[in-house]
């Protein structure tokens, strides 16, 4: 196409349009705007006349709104302002008044206010020259300044040539009722600031991330076949379909409203009272003066389909805003209101939300529909709103809402009935172990944590998808409920195990960690949409680690084994072969460098922690085979004493005085606490409480204790992990220590939010929850302690 031809087919506006307010920016444009405050590396740049200074009148002066917009734009990571002008480059500086981080470019392209490496395809004119023309002049920009995406906004003569040559992500705003061949249009430079204005607003939201709800104080929802977060003001924060680990349709918590809002408040305004769980159950309600919310998913429903219940009650009007963003907000939505509810297209399942006589909104904003609604509950009649996922009807339950509700009370509270639960903080352990078994889903794979991408350190990158099954985690979290008195979930892990295991050659080839349906991971991703929670980037959605070699996996399989046998009193046949694999694996591997626990992204050391792990592999085994009068492998015992010799004599440093984190350095690791507490070496042996103490000084920080200080080789920093808290104070308790265990175990539970629930780490100096949420390992560490602190009296 020619620029001529370009141009006679350009959108336009009529001659007698109305001029625009910055109220009245066009759909399409607010639309792309949106797009662009999203992208990694922005360009932003404008002519002086006519996107910047008015067209007729006073041509000199620039509007102020404009210069602030570009001004905080180019305060932005990832932003940068250029204006690109036809006037002289000296006459630009004294006409603009910008600060420097904004580039003038004068004289139709070929002054610049900074020194650029000129690459002489861009002219004509010979090598070193500038280029001739503001489309030349902006490329070299581009390649400079490594923009993802250029926003070009031009009013004046020359423009044309700069908007034809924009592609891809990059978007063209001629300004005026001019023919063009941008894709877009405003009326005026008062539109044009507006523009601006309202970019800067959104990307600062993406760079910086909305102000975004404390990590503790988000509640789950489970029916152990979906989850969902509930923020303190009964916002739905997080919640994905069909299963916990598919993409989300619901991500308000990584990317704001535009990746998914489902709100309930009075419409008179005021902040929630409070929120609690109903009494041994996962049902959530927020209270506000004269208003309640209760929100369950419900139990029951066919498989495949997810009912969430929200019930509005009290005597006052709440307003409702219900907007799905399916694929974590990247698919467009289409709500149609039908009788009975809302149906949604834009999913690649069915979506509907039965609300019986209540009387929508719907407005589009030019890609996505929300739909609004008041309604009126009464002290005997509340309203109830069922969203249903997976399916389109929107007929009547057969069980009433109230018996509905009642069914998925009883499935939680009847079986914490049947629990032993530990005198020390028993409140709090009950908790745990419903969110425990709110995690462990029908497959029998077993979420590490329910939520991607909540990250370690505010703004930091180290941002991981915890909601998929390791065979660590899950073991683990399997034998916190073995050990209150619930088998059910070990069983049905262990079913799950089997069928790993029984798809792969050889036990030596099992990866770390699963989906919840114990197939392989899909590649790592980055959603570039989503801000990330106060601005964390990347929002990651799968995990590489699954690539990794972590030798330590084996021992928790055979250690759940182990005390799953004594439960239910007898060792069955197959879950002795799956011992017999386990053992097998480690004797081919156990002398290989490895990744760790800890699943760091750098060079895989030989590592305490991990050998230990191998040591228990077999210890346990032998144990059981003595146990239940198996026939043990006569290899064993000689190897079981190789890896613990090998572990004592190269895991030991002089100079740190403890068990390290590996053979090779004298760095600590709060993981190598295990030497004592897997019973490889007695607790009262003075290099393992000299190995507590150094721990304690190094990596214990107040009320939490770090992983480790070493460079890992990822940027950042971290907050201190839950799970080490515990096993320090596991280790309080076994060197005898008890009130410094006391104190510690005080803290942890101080850590706790409103509801009860536990992320995955702490951050003593800003006093913030950090992490996945909830986390598998903070609960089942916390009810080891509960029992260790009523054992160690």
């Amino acid at each position: 196409m020619t620029l001529t031809q370009a141009v006679e087919t350009a959108p336009n506006l009529p001659e007698d349009s109305a001029r625009s307010t910055p109220q009245a920016m066009p759909l399409d444009v607010r639309r792309r705007v949106s797009a662009l405050a999203r992208t990694s590396r922005l360009l932003v740049a404008c002519d002086y006349d006519g996107a910047l200074a008015p067209v007729g009148g006073d041509r000199r002066r620039p509007a102020p709104e404009a210069l602030r917009a570009l001004r905080e734009l180019a305060d932005l990571p990832g932003t940068v302002c250029a204006v690109v002008s036809a006037r002289p480059l000296s006459d630009l500086a004294v006409l603009s008044r910008l600060p420097s981080e904004v580039r003038l470019v004068g004289a139709h392209g070929t002054e610049f206010d900074t020194d650029l490496t000129i690459d002489p395809d861009h002219t004509d004119e010979g090598p070193g020259a500038p280029p001739a023309d503001k489309a030349a002049a902006l490329e070299l920009l581009r390649e400079q300044t490594d923009a993802t995406a250029i926003l070009y906004i031009g009013g004046g003569d020359g423009e044309e040539p700069v908007f034809l040559g924009l592609a891809g992500a990059d978007a063209g705003v001629r300004v005026g009722p001019e023919h063009t061949v941008a894709a877009h249009r405003v009326a005026d430079t008062p539109t044009a600031a507006a523009l601006l204005a309202s970019l800067a607003v959104e990307r600062r939201s993406w760079v910086f991330g909305e102000r975004p709800t404390p990590i503790e104080r988000m509640s789950m929802l489970s029916n152990r076949s979906s989850v969902a977060l509930v923020g303190p003001d009964a916002r739905l924060l997080w919640m994905c379909h069909p299963e916990p680990d598919s993409d989300a349709l619901f991500a308000e918590v990584l990317g704001g409203r535009q990746a998914g809002r489902f709100a309930i408040a009075p419409s008179h305004g005021g902040r929630p009272l409070g929120q609690r769980y109903l009494d041994d159950t996962m049902t959530v309600r927020t209270r506000w003066s004269r208003l309640e919310v209760t929100d369950y998913l419900a139990h029951h429903t066919p498989a495949g389909r997810t009912d969430l219940v929200r019930v509005i009650s009290g005597v006052t009007p709440a307003s409702v805003e219900f907007a799905p963003r399916p694929d974590f907000g990247r698919a467009p939505v289409r709500i149609t209101q039908v009788e009975g509810g809302l149906c949604v297209d834009g999913a690649e399942y069915p979506i509907v939300v039965r609300s019986p006589g209540v009387e929508w909104d719907i407005d589009h904003d030019g890609v996505n529909d929300t739909a609004r609604a008041v309604v009126h509950p009464a002290s005997e009649h509340p309203v109830v709103l069922e969203m249903r996922c997976g399916t389109e009807s929107l007929d009547a339950a057969v069980a009433s809402e109230t018996e509905r509700r009642r069914r998925s009370g009883a499935h939680w509270s009847e079986w914490l009935n049947t629990l032993t639960l530990p005198e020390t903080a028993q409140a709090l352990a009950a908790r745990s172990a419903l969110t425990l078994r709110g995690l462990c889903t029908p497959t029998g794979g077993v979420m590490a944590a329910a939520t991607t991408s909540l990250p370690e350190e505010i703004g930091g990158v180290r941002n991981w998808d915890y909601r998929y099954c390791w065979l660590r985690d899950g073991a683990l979290t399997v034998q916190a409920l073995v050990s209150l008195g619930s088998t059910e979930e070990a069983e049905a892990f262990l079913d799950w195990v089997h069928r790993v295991v029984g798809s792969l050659p050889g036990p030596e080839m099992l990866r770390p960690l699963y989906s919840l349906r114990g197939t392989d991971l899909g590649p790592e991703e980055v959603v570039e949409t989503l801000a990330g929670y106060a601005g964390s980037r990347p929002v990651r959605v799968g995990n590489l680690a699954d690539h990794q070699v972590q030798l330590d996996v084996f021992g928790p399989v055979v250690e759940l084994i182990s005390r799953l046998s004594r439960a239910r009193g007898h060792l069955a046949d197959r879950d002795w072969e799956l011992v017999r694999s386990m053992a097998e694996a480690v004797a081919r591997r156990w002398d290989e460098a490895d990744h760790g626990i800890w699943e760091e992204r750098d060079e895989p050391r030989q590592r305490v922690y991990s050998k230990v792990m191998c040591w228990v592999t077999l210890d346990r085994a032998l144990s059981l085979a003595e146990r239940y009068d198996r026939d043990a492998d006569p290899s064993w015992p000689a190897l079981r004493s190789q890896i613990a010799d090998q572990v004592l004599e190269q895991g030991w440093d002089e100079t740190a005085q403890a068990f390290t984190t590996a053979y090779d350095g004298p760095d600590l690791d709060a993981a190598s606490l295990h030497i004592g507490l897997s019973g490889l070496i007695d607790p009262a042996d003075a290099r393992f409480q000299a190995t507590v103490t150094a721990i304690e000084a190094e990596l214990r920080s107040g009320p939490t204790v770090y992983r480790y200080h070493r460079d890992d080789g990822l940027p950042g920093g971290e907050g201190g992990f839950h799970l080490c808290t515990t096993w320090l104070i596991e280790a309080y308790l076994l060197t005898g220590r008890r009130a410094e265990a006391e104190e510690l175990f005080k803290h942890l539970v101080e850590a706790a939010g409103p509801t009860g629930l536990i992320p995955e780490e702490y951050d003593p100096f800003t006093e913030r929850a950090l992490g996945n949420h909830p986390q598998a390992y903070s609960h089942l560490g916390l009810i080891r302690c509960a029992q260790l602190l009523d054992e160690f009296v």
